[in-house]
């Protein structure tokens, strides 16, 4: 054999190891990158299904909160409601004289300069403490203030619940 042939020979032999060397490799790598790629799509299926339940189940709590709060809401308008119709109620029977305002008065007080007798008379139906009728305008009055601080207590309720279970 000559030297060009040797030279043939060698070259074509260590072509066809660098060419298997090349393929093995390939082989054992395109496996190894199989195997990472099925096990990032598992990771991210797993991944994909944990954000999911999370979304629903904050989807849950938030449905959940907004049909409390939708009670709440419907409580307190009740509420607001029987107030606004038992002043409403008040006020018209103290238009008519059908109810009378009326303050107890201290009959031990001298300064208070009140001329009211302490004893009540002979024809008087009335045994308990002696008492004062309000004027009808100042006792509408005084009801519109009743009504105001009734419908502010009420609100003021419906507020820390709502914060109550906003903070829950």
């Amino acid at each position: 054999m000559t030297l060009g042939q040797k030279l043939v020979c060698l070259i074509s032999v260590l072509a066809i190891a660098c060419f298997s060397t090349w393929k093995v490799q390939d082989w054992r790598y395109d496996g190894r990158l199989a195997r990472q790629a099925a096990q990032f799509q598992s990771d991210l299926g797993l991944i994909s299904a944990v954000a999911a339940k999370q979304v629903r189940d904050d989807t849950d709590k938030r449905l959940a909160l907004e049909q409390l709060l939708a009670g709440q809401d419907q409580q307190h308008s009740r509420e607001l409601s029987d107030v606004q119709r038992n002043q409403a109620r008040l006020r018209d029977q103290l238009a008519t004289a059908d109810v009378r305002l009326s303050v107890l008065l201290d009959a031990t007080d001298s300064a208070s300069g009140c001329d009211v007798p302490t004893a009540s008379g002979a024809g008087g139906l009335v045994h308990a403490a002696r008492r004062a009728q309000l004027d009808p305008a100042h006792a509408q009055r005084i009801i519109g203030i009743t009504d105001d601080g009734d419908q502010g207590l009420i609100a003021l309720r419906a507020c820390q619940a709502y914060v109550r279970e906003i903070a829950r």
